[in-house]
């Protein structure tokens, strides 16, 4: 999997609802968020709620989905996800690119494509360190978060 320093590849995938996105696209305003993931993970469906909250504190993400759309579509109405979806069908080429072997998959990319930060599977930490990066508050006094959870 790719880390911080490396440079991430440019890719340009299919939108969840029609037309299509750059990675060139998604970093025009700045830094973005980018989180690989499948329906059917379990640590995936967990994650997204909180990366929700990243993209509600005006944070660029987006989520890569490697499922078809129809269970891509039902996946963010269910964890109430509004952030753009990719689709990273066909062969994979933005999971690959990236040299993800495990979902959730996150990485933040600057502006000139260099990777900042890199997270496989969920890791409260890491996320706490992003979300204070963009000012953003992703888990709640009170609220029960484990430290990790496997990818």
């Amino acid at each position: 999997m790719l880390a911080p320093g490396d440079q991430a590849p440019a890719f340009e995938l299919d939108q969840l609802g029609g037309g299509r996105t750059s990675l060139q696209d998604l970093l025009a305003a700045g830094p973005a968020v980018l989180a690989f993931f499948k329906v059917t993970c379990p640590t995936c469906q967990f994650t997204f709620p909180f990366l929700e909250r990243l993209h509600r504190a005006g944070v660029t993400v987006a989520g890569i989905s490697q499922d078809d759309p129809a269970s891509t579509r039902e996946f963010k109405e269910e964890f109430g996800v509004s952030f753009p979806v990719l689709l990273d069908q066909r062969g994979y080429p933005a999971s690959n690119g990236f040299g993800i072997a495990y979902v959730p998959a996150m990485f933040c990319v600057e502006p000139d494509g260099t990777i900042s930060w890199a997270l496989e599977g969920f890791g409260k930490r890491d996320l706490e360190a992003l979300g204070l990066r963009f000012g953003a508050a992703l888990f709640r006094p009170g609220e029960y978060v484990p430290e990790w959870k496997a990818g």
